[in-house]
Protein backbone atom coordinates (compact mmCIF):
# COMPACT_ATOMS: atom_id res chain seq x y z
CA UNK A 1 0.00 0.00 0.00
CA UNK A 2 1.59 3.37 -0.78
CA UNK A 3 1.83 5.41 1.54
CA UNK A 4 0.24 9.53 1.91
CA UNK A 5 3.18 11.93 2.97
CA UNK A 6 0.68 14.10 4.67
CA UNK A 7 -0.75 17.47 3.77
CA UNK A 8 1.68 20.36 2.79
CA UNK A 9 2.80 23.58 5.23
CA UNK A 10 0.97 26.26 3.77
CA UNK A 11 -1.75 27.74 2.06
CA UNK A 12 -4.30 23.85 1.25
CA UNK A 13 -7.70 24.43 -0.59
CA UNK A 14 -10.61 22.80 0.69
CA UNK A 15 -13.92 21.37 -0.30
CA UNK A 16 -16.74 22.17 1.70
CA UNK A 17 -19.11 19.20 2.61
CA UNK A 18 -22.58 20.19 4.02
CA UNK A 19 -23.14 18.88 7.60
CA UNK A 20 -25.96 16.36 6.55
CA UNK A 21 -23.19 14.74 4.63
CA UNK A 22 -21.81 13.24 7.71
CA UNK A 23 -25.01 13.27 9.44
CA UNK A 24 -27.23 11.22 7.30
CA UNK A 25 -25.82 10.22 3.94
CA UNK A 26 -22.33 8.91 5.46
CA UNK A 27 -23.91 6.36 8.00
CA UNK A 28 -26.35 5.28 5.16
CA UNK A 29 -24.17 4.57 2.38
CA UNK A 30 -22.56 0.70 2.68
CA UNK A 31 -20.59 1.10 -0.88
CA UNK A 32 -17.10 2.12 -1.15
CA UNK A 33 -17.71 2.84 -4.88
CA UNK A 34 -20.59 5.01 -4.67
CA UNK A 35 -18.92 6.99 -1.58
CA UNK A 36 -15.86 7.43 -4.02
CA UNK A 37 -17.74 8.74 -6.43
CA UNK A 38 -20.02 10.87 -4.26
CA UNK A 39 -16.76 12.62 -2.53
CA UNK A 40 -15.15 12.41 -5.96
CA UNK A 41 -18.11 14.76 -7.54
CA UNK A 42 -18.48 16.81 -4.58
CA UNK A 43 -14.94 18.13 -5.51
CA UNK A 44 -15.44 18.78 -9.19
CA UNK A 45 -18.92 20.86 -8.50
CA UNK A 46 -17.01 22.85 -6.15
CA UNK A 47 -14.39 23.59 -8.52
CA UNK A 48 -16.57 24.62 -11.70
CA UNK A 49 -17.08 27.94 -12.98
CA UNK A 50 -20.51 29.20 -14.09
CA UNK A 51 -23.91 27.99 -14.04
CA UNK A 52 -25.47 25.10 -14.54
CA UNK A 53 -22.79 23.34 -12.36
CA UNK A 54 -22.70 19.53 -13.28
CA UNK A 55 -20.58 16.83 -14.05
CA UNK A 56 -21.10 14.65 -17.04
CA UNK A 57 -20.40 11.07 -17.26
CA UNK A 58 -18.08 11.25 -20.00
CA UNK A 59 -15.53 13.70 -17.37
CA UNK A 60 -15.79 11.01 -15.15
CA UNK A 61 -14.51 7.78 -17.25
CA UNK A 62 -11.97 10.36 -18.70
CA UNK A 63 -10.52 10.37 -14.69
CA UNK A 64 -7.71 8.36 -14.44
CA UNK A 65 -7.52 9.19 -10.90
CA UNK A 66 -11.11 8.42 -10.31
CA UNK A 67 -11.07 5.43 -12.01
CA UNK A 68 -7.82 3.77 -10.55
CA UNK A 69 -9.38 3.83 -6.86
CA UNK A 70 -12.69 2.16 -8.32
CA UNK A 71 -11.10 -1.17 -9.73
CA UNK A 72 -12.72 -4.60 -8.57
CA UNK A 73 -11.57 -8.14 -9.56
CA UNK A 74 -14.03 -9.13 -12.36
CA UNK A 75 -15.01 -5.73 -13.27
CA UNK A 76 -13.75 -2.80 -15.33
CA UNK A 77 -13.33 0.67 -13.44
CA UNK A 78 -16.16 1.75 -15.87
CA UNK A 79 -18.76 -0.93 -14.91
CA UNK A 80 -17.83 0.57 -11.33
CA UNK A 81 -18.66 4.05 -11.35
CA UNK A 82 -21.82 3.30 -13.55
CA UNK A 83 -22.93 1.13 -10.64
CA UNK A 84 -21.97 3.71 -8.10
CA UNK A 85 -23.52 6.34 -9.85
CA UNK A 86 -26.91 4.39 -9.98
CA UNK A 87 -26.79 3.78 -6.16
CA UNK A 88 -26.20 7.15 -5.52
CA UNK A 89 -28.80 8.28 -7.87
CA UNK A 90 -31.31 5.92 -6.44
CA UNK A 91 -30.24 7.46 -2.70
CA UNK A 92 -31.17 10.89 -3.86
CA UNK A 93 -27.99 12.31 -3.11
CA UNK A 94 -27.12 12.92 -6.86
CA UNK A 95 -30.17 14.04 -9.72
CA UNK A 96 -29.46 12.28 -13.42
CA UNK A 97 -29.99 13.90 -16.59
CA UNK A 98 -29.86 12.15 -19.66
CA UNK A 99 -29.61 14.42 -22.98
CA UNK A 100 -29.54 12.53 -26.63
CA UNK A 101 -27.59 14.92 -28.95
CA UNK A 102 -27.58 14.54 -32.58
CA UNK A 103 -24.68 14.60 -34.77
CA UNK A 104 -23.08 18.47 -35.74
CA UNK A 105 -24.71 17.99 -39.40
CA UNK A 106 -28.36 16.75 -38.35
CA UNK A 107 -30.40 18.98 -35.68
CA UNK A 108 -31.55 17.83 -32.85
CA UNK A 109 -35.82 17.64 -32.82
CA UNK A 110 -37.70 17.62 -29.88
CA UNK A 111 -39.96 14.34 -28.85
CA UNK A 112 -37.77 12.47 -31.42
CA UNK A 113 -37.79 9.09 -30.18
CA UNK A 114 -35.35 6.62 -30.25
CA UNK A 115 -31.65 7.04 -30.70
CA UNK A 116 -30.41 7.52 -34.49
CA UNK A 117 -27.06 7.03 -36.15
CA UNK A 118 -25.02 9.93 -34.70
CA UNK A 119 -26.16 10.78 -31.66
CA UNK A 120 -24.55 10.83 -28.63
CA UNK A 121 -25.46 10.46 -25.19
CA UNK A 122 -24.47 12.45 -22.41
CA UNK A 123 -25.44 11.85 -18.64
CA UNK A 124 -25.41 14.68 -16.23
CA UNK A 125 -24.94 14.45 -12.68
CA UNK A 126 -26.12 17.10 -10.28
CA UNK A 127 -26.31 17.66 -6.49
CA UNK A 128 -29.68 16.98 -5.34
CA UNK A 129 -29.53 20.59 -3.63
CA UNK A 130 -32.41 23.28 -3.67
CA UNK A 131 -30.05 24.99 -6.46
CA UNK A 132 -29.79 21.27 -7.98
CA UNK A 133 -33.62 20.68 -8.23
CA UNK A 134 -34.34 24.23 -9.23
CA UNK A 135 -31.84 23.93 -12.29
CA UNK A 136 -32.95 20.51 -12.96
CA UNK A 137 -36.62 21.47 -13.61
CA UNK A 138 -35.63 24.34 -15.69
CA UNK A 139 -33.83 22.01 -17.85
CA UNK A 140 -37.05 19.50 -18.11
CA UNK A 141 -38.83 22.82 -18.96
CA UNK A 142 -36.74 24.52 -21.40
CA UNK A 143 -35.96 27.30 -19.49
CA UNK A 144 -32.19 27.19 -19.15
CA UNK A 145 -29.77 27.30 -22.31
CA UNK A 146 -26.98 24.53 -22.06
CA UNK A 147 -24.89 25.57 -24.35
CA UNK A 148 -24.26 28.03 -27.49
CA UNK A 149 -25.12 25.04 -30.08
CA UNK A 150 -27.90 23.48 -28.36
CA UNK A 151 -31.29 24.67 -27.19
CA UNK A 152 -33.21 23.46 -24.13
CA UNK A 153 -36.13 22.30 -26.70
CA UNK A 154 -34.14 20.52 -28.69
CA UNK A 155 -32.60 17.96 -25.70
CA UNK A 156 -34.41 14.63 -24.60
CA UNK A 157 -34.21 14.42 -20.58
CA UNK A 158 -34.94 12.48 -18.11
CA UNK A 159 -34.52 12.17 -14.39
CA UNK A 160 -34.16 9.53 -12.09
CA UNK A 161 -36.74 9.60 -9.14
CA UNK A 162 -35.36 8.27 -5.94
CA UNK A 163 -37.20 4.77 -5.14
CA UNK A 164 -39.80 4.36 -2.45
CA UNK A 165 -37.31 2.67 -0.06
CA UNK A 166 -34.69 5.50 -0.39
CA UNK A 167 -38.03 7.67 0.21
CA UNK A 168 -39.28 6.07 3.25
CA UNK A 169 -35.94 5.78 4.89
CA UNK A 170 -35.06 9.83 4.04
CA UNK A 171 -38.74 10.64 5.10
CA UNK A 172 -40.21 8.06 7.78
CA UNK A 173 -37.17 5.89 9.50
CA UNK A 174 -35.40 2.44 8.91
CA UNK A 175 -36.88 -0.53 7.10
CA UNK A 176 -38.54 -3.25 8.70
CA UNK A 177 -39.36 -6.53 6.50
CA UNK A 178 -42.59 -6.31 6.79
CA UNK A 179 -42.64 -2.42 5.83
CA UNK A 180 -40.75 -3.35 2.79
CA UNK A 181 -43.12 -5.78 1.43
CA UNK A 182 -45.76 -3.07 1.21
CA UNK A 183 -43.61 -0.93 -0.49
CA UNK A 184 -42.83 -3.14 -3.15
CA UNK A 185 -46.27 -3.55 -3.37
CA UNK A 186 -47.01 0.07 -3.49
CA UNK A 187 -44.46 0.31 -5.88
CA UNK A 188 -46.17 -1.75 -8.22
CA UNK A 189 -49.68 -0.33 -7.48
CA UNK A 190 -48.88 3.47 -7.81
CA UNK A 191 -47.01 5.48 -10.09
CA UNK A 192 -43.49 7.12 -9.55
CA UNK A 193 -44.86 10.65 -9.36
CA UNK A 194 -47.42 9.70 -7.05
CA UNK A 195 -45.32 7.95 -4.19
CA UNK A 196 -42.98 11.10 -4.04
CA UNK A 197 -45.71 13.35 -3.73
CA UNK A 198 -46.93 11.45 -0.97
CA UNK A 199 -44.66 11.30 0.78
CA UNK A 200 -44.01 15.25 0.38
CA UNK A 201 -47.10 16.06 1.37
CA UNK A 202 -47.11 13.43 4.69
CA UNK A 203 -43.23 15.75 5.29
CA UNK A 204 -45.41 19.49 5.14
CA UNK A 205 -48.26 17.89 7.16
CA UNK A 206 -45.84 16.87 9.81
CA UNK A 207 -47.79 13.18 9.58
CA UNK A 208 -43.91 11.23 9.00
CA UNK A 209 -45.73 7.75 8.62
CA UNK A 210 -45.86 4.99 6.11
CA UNK A 211 -49.95 4.45 7.19
CA UNK A 212 -50.77 8.14 6.10
CA UNK A 213 -49.11 8.07 3.00
CA UNK A 214 -50.57 4.89 1.69
CA UNK A 215 -53.88 6.13 2.85
CA UNK A 216 -52.97 9.12 0.70
CA UNK A 217 -52.56 7.19 -2.33
CA UNK A 218 -55.17 4.89 -1.80
CA UNK A 219 -57.72 8.16 -1.82
CA UNK A 220 -55.76 9.47 -4.79
CA UNK A 221 -56.37 6.01 -6.59
CA UNK A 222 -60.29 6.09 -5.83
CA UNK A 223 -61.44 9.82 -5.87
CA UNK A 224 -58.94 11.16 -8.47
CA UNK A 225 -55.78 12.50 -7.34
CA UNK A 226 -56.35 15.65 -7.86
CA UNK A 227 -60.47 15.66 -6.36
CA UNK A 228 -61.31 18.56 -3.67
CA UNK A 229 -62.66 15.40 -2.06
CA UNK A 230 -59.18 14.00 -1.80
CA UNK A 231 -57.60 16.58 -0.72
CA UNK A 232 -60.57 17.15 2.31
CA UNK A 233 -60.19 13.30 3.28
CA UNK A 234 -56.21 13.90 3.44
CA UNK A 235 -56.60 16.51 5.93
CA UNK A 236 -58.99 14.84 7.85
CA UNK A 237 -56.65 12.08 7.89
CA UNK A 238 -53.62 14.52 8.76
CA UNK A 239 -55.50 15.66 12.40
CA UNK A 240 -56.94 11.90 12.55
CA UNK A 241 -52.76 10.83 12.45
CA UNK A 242 -51.31 13.92 14.54
CA UNK A 243 -54.18 13.88 16.96
CA UNK A 244 -55.16 10.19 17.26
CA UNK A 245 -53.71 6.83 18.40
CA UNK A 246 -50.71 7.35 15.78
CA UNK A 247 -49.78 10.23 17.46
CA UNK A 248 -46.98 8.82 19.19
CA UNK A 249 -45.55 7.87 16.12
CA UNK A 250 -45.24 11.23 14.55
CA UNK A 251 -41.94 13.29 14.86
CA UNK A 252 -43.15 16.85 15.98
Amino acid sequence: MKGFSGFPAGKVHFTPLPNLFFSKLLPAIDDLAELKVTLHIFWLLHQKKGYPRYVSRRELEADGGLLGGLREPGQKPEECLGQALERAVARGTLLHVMALRRGPSTPLRAGSGQAQQGDERDDWYFMNTDVGRRTVDKILRGELELDATILPSEVRLEVERPNIFVLYEQNVGLLTPLIAEELRDAEKTYPADWIEEAFKIAVEHNARHWRYVRRVLERWATEGKDSEKARRDSEEDRRRYIEGKYAEYIEH
